[in-house]
C-alpha cells in the first residue's frame, strides 16, 4: 500500500509543478507581448515625430533651393523643375534599393523581437 501512496503523492507533485509551469508560461507570454507592443509603438511614434520634422525641414530646404536656382538661372520655373527632378531621381534610387532597405530593417528589428 505504501507504493501506491508514494505514486499518488508523486503524481500530485507533478500536477502541481505542471500547473506552476503553465502559469509562469502565461506570465512570460504576457510580458513578452507587452515588450513587443511597447517596442513597436515606441518605434512608430519616433518615426512619426522624426519623420514629420524631417519632412518640414526638407520642404523648406527644397523650396529655398528652388528659389536660389531659379534666381541663379533667371527662371523660377526652371529652378522648380530641377529640384523636382532631383526628388524624382532620389525616389527612383530608393525604390530600386527597397530590398536592401527591407533587409536592413528586418536585421535590426529581429534582434529585438527574437531575443530569448
Amino acid at each position: 500500500m505504501n507504493l501506491f501512496e508514494s505514486i499518488n503523492n508523486t503524481s500530485g507533485k507533478m500536477a502541481d509543478a505542471g500547473e506552476i509551469y503553465v502559469k509562469k508560461s502565461q506570465e512570460y507570454i504576457k510580458l513578452k507581448v507587452f515588450q513587443q507592443i511597447s517596442i513597436s509603438v515606441s518605434f512608430f511614434a519616433k518615426a512619426l515625430i522624426i519623420g514629420g520634422l524631417l519632412f518640414v525641414g526638407l520642404f523648406f530646404l527644397a523650396f529655398a533651393l528652388a528659389l536660389a536656382l531659379g534666381e541663379w538661372l533667371d527662371s523660377l520655373a526652371l529652378g522648380y523643375l530641377i529640384v523636382a527632378a532631383i526628388f524624382l531621381i532620389v525616389t527612383a534610387v530608393v525604390y530600386y534599393n527597397r530590398a536592401f532597405i527591407n533587409n536592413k530593417i528586418i536585421k535590426s528589428l529581429s534582434s529585438k523581437f527574437f531575443d530569448t
